[in-house]
């Protein structure tokens, strides 16, 4: 029987949903879905398969939905494979933690060229 050209799509595809609920804590589900569905057709299912606590922060918005660490719109397409990352909101900023950190460090024992062999040139 000949081919006829025209791409099929799976019955089913999988994706994996990752949450970490506190640091060094990782919990992981494989889930399957039906190809084509956008990231909030999959939110509910999402909170069936994860659980009533993981479902309450889901709506509340305690928790934002990410693929493969980028984040996800409202139109976000899944695809087979596709890793489904629940994040925790930030309690501190970045930028503001990075300059309490060097604050506490000091210039010395920073960055790239801290530790350079004595009588070199500065930034070698």
């Amino acid at each position: 029987m000949a081919d006829s050209g025209v791409a099929r799509q799976p019955a089913a595809m999988e994706i994996v949903v990752i949450h970490a609920p506190a640091p060094r804590q990782v919990q992981e589900w494989r889930l399957r879905i039906a190809p084509g569905l956008q990231l909030p057709a999959v939110l509910p299912l999402l909170a069936q398969a994860c659980g009533p606590d993981i479902a309450a922060q889901l709506d509340s918005g305690m928790l934002v939905a990410s693929v493969w660490g980028e984040r996800a719109g409202p139109d976000q397409v899944l695809r087979d494979g596709d890793r489904v990352e629940l994040c925790r909101p930030l309690r501190v900023d970045p930028k503001v933690a990075r300059r309490e950190r060097f604050s506490t460090q000091g210039a010395r024992a920073t960055g790239l060229f801290a530790k350079r062999r004595a009588g070199a040139k500065s930034g070698y």
